[in-house]
């Protein structure tokens, strides 16, 4: 299956912007967020830690809303779905 995945800011230099993801039918969000680690190569410090896990200062979202980080292992996506990445958002 195919997951849109958009990424703003920076985080388009990084990772390129409107990319299409192929994952096995079911797979969860973790899924995705390796092949993108790949993907980051070395410049991937600004979105994943160490350890390989998204920084807790990015946003991700699926279809239009914030996803619950506890949730990045167990939900699965679906053909269609569309993930996006923000860096933090700052106003005044």
């Amino acid at each position: 299956m195919k997951v849109r995945v958009r990424v703003f800011a920076r985080f388009r230099e990084i990772l390129g912007s409107d990319l299409m993801i192929e994952v096995p039918d079911g797979a969860a969000m973790a899924t995705v967020l390796a092949a993108l680690r790949e993907r980051a190569g070395d410049e991937g410090d600004a979105i994943f830690d160490g350890t390989g896990a998204l920084r807790s200062h990015v946003i991700l979202m699926r279809n239009g809303r914030r996803m619950n980080r506890n949730d990045i292992g167990t939900l699965a996506l679906a053909d269609g779905d569309e993930v996006a990445l923000f860096p933090p958002v700052a106003g005044g």
